[in-house]
């Protein structure tokens, strides 16, 4: 990076030529890349990034975190793998990544696919809905452990693992899916979560939607999961303030430790989402937007009221 910090990186995937490059911003914000899986479902369609985002896994670093700091550092990395454009995924806290960066480098790129974004007022709904999944005996644990000043290594599992938990649907899974990524994620940098949660609240997207609007590339979307704590309606509306599609799968935001947020739904459900049209509805996508965003060619499809042309795809 300019600064000399260094971060870890990982590309796999086809170089065919024929597929714009897919670059998947891991959530968070302090927690390292869990998109392994998802890249692996591009394999053969396109090349696909990966990278721990400073602070975070690979990536070790100690200063203070800011949002122009990030998108910087994204920048940096398109330059070093020789991307003039790309297609961003960015799950959670990776979305938002995604959006900053849209609204200083709306040219490099090409299409975005928000996996559970952060606009419009979502935290009371959230909170309300988490609550409503725990007993209270876990939510006095869960406060009494959040109001410690530090936390041993099983203490911050179970931690992890009481806050995790309610982003799972199903109810009898949830407890594993959840301890599972808790194991698999630590640790968690807590001051860059502190930092950039700071930054985002300082200046929320939710302040740019008529620019982002504007500089959104056709083709993008935004995935919900049917389970999320968070409601289907919050982002069917940011879709309608954005203009682009909303795909709401039968999935949750957080399944890191399992499979891939709503690939399955996606595919067969993504198509089929307004205004657009695609060739192979059926199989829009294996990870969520990411067949028609990394494999369409040609021309993408128009926004809202626009010709719905298809997409060409490689080789079909």
């Amino acid at each position: 990076m300019d600064d000399g910090a260094r971060l870890r990186t990982w590309t796999t995937g086809a170089h065919t030529g024929r597929g714009l490059p897919l670059v998947l911003l891991h959530g968070g914000p302090g927690l390292a890349d869990h998109l392994a899986p998802v890249a692996a479902l591009v394999d053969d369609l396109c090349p696909a990034h990966r990278y721990d985002q400073r602070g975070t896994g690979g990536s070790g670093w100690a200063g203070t975190h800011t949002i122009a700091r990030h998108v910087r550092d994204l920048a940096s990395l398109l330059d070093a793998w020789g991307h003039r454009r790309v297609i961003l995924a960015g799950h959670s806290y990776g979305s938002q990544l995604a959006g900053y960066f849209l609204l200083a480098h709306p040219e490099r790129v090409a299409g975005l696919i928000g996996i559970a974004p952060f606009l419009e007022p979502w935290r009371a709904a959230d909170r309300a809905a988490q609550r409503a999944r725990r007993t209270a005996a876990q939510q006095a644990r869960l406060v009494e452990l959040e109001k410690r000043a530090a936390r041993g290594e099983a203490e911050e599992i179970e931690y992890l693992t009481l806050s995790w938990f309610t982003d799972h649907a199903d109810p009898d899974r949830a407890w594993e899916w959840a301890l599972a990524s808790a194991r698999a994620l630590r640790p968690v940098n807590s001051p860059m979560n502190s930092q950039l949660n700071a930054a985002t609240r300082a200046d929320p997207l939710d302040a740019h939607v008529d620019e982002l609007a504007a500089r959104l590339p056709p083709g993008s979307m935004i995935v919900g999961g049917s389970g999320d704590s968070r409601p289907a309606d919050a982002l069917r509306r940011t879709g309608a303030r954005l203009g682009c599609a909303v795909v709401i799968v039968r999935a949750t935001r957080f399944r890191p430790a399992g499979r891939p947020v709503g690939v399955p739904a996606a595919r067969a459900r993504a198509g089929q989402t307004p205004p657009y049209r695609w060739r192979r509805a059926a199989t829009l996508s294996r990870a969520p937007g990411g067949r028609a965003a990394a494999a369409c060619r040609g021309t993408w499809p128009r926004r809202r009221g626009g010709s719905g042309r298809r997409c060409r795809w490689p080789g079909r």
